[in-house]
């Protein structure tokens, strides 16, 4: 039974994959001009989905895929013409089925009328008769007389033996040797020679074995096109007779004669993948932090050996590092994806809002295979679902509006995804109308978020969005207008060490840009000392270090310290009254400060010595004490003892920057 539940787990997640897969290819036919393949790859979706349902008792899902399986049958065979209906039907028919998976995983059966409507329409398509004249020529298939340049049949020979396994993966052998003979004349026999006594018969496992004379004129790629999903679970022998002589190319003049038993150059191999628990990898990272931990351990118990009388233990210790720290960045990459598989849902996402709000929008994604830690792409979802939706909603004008202002009516939202520095960088812009400035700041002091006798710069105005319950929805809909989004969105960002950016062009478009760690596991970070402790500051916030001079430092009466930096005037944190620690020096000009940025604003931290940049381990704190305020979590240095990691955003926001007027600074 356990392997079964294991089974039926690769089920659920394989059909969740095909899911995506299966949309993703549907927002990106052309119903115009859909070819053959693209439509076979969406059968071959819902084919596999329906093909492992009924080997676990998901009947639910096996009778509304026959349905969703028919209307692309008929599509691909050009009996009815690709249109935009179809496939937003095909759209609204993948949210049942993954309604059905999600239902399926959480051991609850749906309700039985689930997605009855939808099927009722499948059903009425896939029977709406004849497609309009000329449809099977434009897919190539069903032609009445092959073209003269078509290529010739051929008799192919094939060998199917499955393994008696193969029920176990949800395949069921008559589907694919159906799919086979739609490839032209096929004659199939079945050998039943394996097939033990009643007495020793395992219904579950499979004994038949397949003989088959393929006659068609495709190529042996289609034909092994159709085991895809069975190859490792079978014995499989394809050979054609009277192969079509192969047309060689010229050979180019400056290309070296070739010898007549020379082999032409073997293909590169597949690259090849298994699917690993994520619980298996974590302890892999977590295992490869505490080797991480014991490297700087030893790394500092051997600082002031000499070198001349250890030498090869220093040596080798260097190399351990070196081995370390490639080993770390090979485990890490294991846990690193491609933002694809959040990329792939915003198409969907533009066109369902665009319709519904009567909008032209196109979506431009670039750098979708940019990789970053899954841990971040799982809390990266939400925050960019409610930028692409604020975009569509708020950025995006009507058709009419953009023709009035000379626009195209079809406006145009780009998301981008790059490295740099160190960080994964997502940017999100459209060319519509902007940021209402005029129009934000009355709706602040309306819902009272700004007081009326402040007048907020341009850059202010604009990152009012993010205020929360801040909304210019003149009503709520299921779209906009509950001022939960760009808040949301700011916090969940800044909760990933993050940060979200705003510029915005009136008239022109706005663009977001979201800058984020590659890694929740490990970070780059300055140990500085406060007093007898070792706190961590992260280097993506660090903008400089210096010591004041005695007359640059200045108390602002109802307000802390603040400094004299060129001429600006930033606030003090000293850590040691916030952490409570003594022996801290709290004197500035004698200290050291370091300079941070948050929600561009700067705030300067009092510590006493920098002791040194270091790569460090994450460790939660969450799991064995409440939060901290101001600390993000902890790590492990190399003399053993455990530093606090700052949290930057938190410690600016229990302590506002400086805003004394040169006078009172003075």
């Amino acid at each position: 039974m356990a392997e079964l539940d294991q089974f039926k787990q690769t089920y659920i997640t394989e059909c969740f994959e095909l899911l995506g897969e299966m949309e993703e290819r549907l927002m990106v036919l052309d119903v115009e001009a859909a070819d053959a393949e693209a439509l076979n790859a969406i059968f071959r979706c819902a084919h596999s989905i329906k093909g492992g349902s009924g080997a676990f008792g998901f009947d639910f899902i096996t009778v509304f895929t026959h349905a969703l399986e028919a209307l692309l049958d008929v599509l691909r065979e050009g009996k009815v013409a690709p249109s935009r209906e179809a496939v937003d039907l095909l759209l609204k028919s993948a949210d049942v089925v993954t309604q059905m998976v999600t239902a399926a995983r959480d051991g609850q059966r749906p309700p039985d009328n689930l997605g009855s409507d939808i099927k009722a329409e499948l059903e009425r398509f896939a029977g709406a008769g004849p497609a309009v004249a000329g449809a099977e020529a434009a897919y190539g298939l069903f032609d009445e007389e092959p073209a003269t340049d078509a290529a010739p049949e051929r008799l192919w020979h094939i060998d199917f033996a499955p393994h008696p396994t193969l029920f176990a993966t949800g395949n069921e052998p008559l589907l694919i040797l159906r799919e086979l003979a739609r490839l032209g004349t096929a004659t199939i026999l079945a050998d039943s020679s394996q097939v033990p006594l009643l007495a020793d018969l395992d219904a579950a496992a499979c004994f038949l074995r397949w003989t088959i004379d393929l006659r068609t004129a495709r190529d042996e790629a289609a034909i092994r096109e159709v085991f895809e999903f069975v190859e490792d679970h079978c014995d499989l022998k394809i050979a054609g007779e009277n192969p079509a002589p192969a047309i060689l190319a010229p050979p180019r003049k400056d290309s070296p004669p070739t010898a007549a038993g020379d082999e032409a150059p073997a293909r590169p191999a597949p690259a090849t993948s298994i699917r690993v628990d994520l619980e298996k990898v974590d302890r892999l990272v977590n295992m490869v932090g505490e080797l991480v931990i014991t490297e700087a351990m030893l790394r500092a118990q051997t600082r002031d050996f000499p070198a001349e009388q250890f030498s090869g233990l220093l040596r080798g210790i260097d190399e351990l590092s070196q081995h370390t720290r490639e080993l770390q960045e090979a485990v890490m990459s294991v846990r690193m994806q491609p933002v694809k598989s959040i990329f792939s849902r915003m198409p969907r996402i533009v066109r369902d809002i665009s319709a519904q709000l009567g909008k032209e929008i196109r979506l431009e994604t670039k750098g979708e295979n940019t990789e970053v830690d899954k841990t971040v792409i799982e809390q990266l979802s939400d925050p960019l679902m409610h930028m692409i939706r604020n975009s569509c909603d708020h950025g995006i004008e009507m058709p009419e509006t953009r023709a009035d202002n000379g626009k195209a009516t079809e406006g145009v939202i780009h998301l981008s995804a790059e490295h740099r520095g160190g960080r994964i960088v997502i940017e999100i812009g459209d060319d519509g109308a902007g940021i209402n400035r005029e129009r934000v700041l009355a709706k602040a002091r309306e819902k009272n978020l700004v007081a009326t006798d402040v007048n907020p710069s341009d850059g202010d105005i604009d990152n009012m969005i993010f205020m929360a319950g801040f909304s210019t929805a003149e009503k709520v809909t299921n779209v906009s207008g509950r001022g939960v989004g760009m808040d949301v969105v700011k916090r969940n960002i800044e909760g990933m060490g993050g940060t979200v950016r705003v510029e915005n062009h009136p008239g022109k478009g706005s663009h977001f840009t979201i800058s984020l760690p590659l890694t929740l596991a490990i970070l780059d970070g300055m140990i500085v000392r406060v007093g007898s402790e070792k706190y961590i500051i992260p280097i993506t916030s660090i903008v400089e270090t210096l010591r004041p001079k005695p007359d640059d430092v200045r108390h602002v009466e109802g307000h802390s310290d603040v400094i004299n930096v060129r001429g600006e005037f930033v606030s003090v944190l000293y850590l040691s009254r916030t952490f409570d620690v003594a022996g801290a020096e709290s004197d500035p000009s004698k200290a050291l400060v370091v300079l941070v940025e948050s929600h561009n604003e700067k705030l300067g931290l009092v510590v006493d010595e920098l002791i040194g940049q270091q790569q460090v381990v994450i460790k939660s704190l969450e799991a064995n004490a409440d939060p901290v305020p101001g600390v993000s979590g902890a790590t492990i240095l190399g003399d053993g003892m455990v530093a606090l990691i700052l949290e930057i955003n938190d410690l600016a926001k229990a302590h506002p920057p400086a805003a004394p007027d040169r006078k009172q600074a003075a």
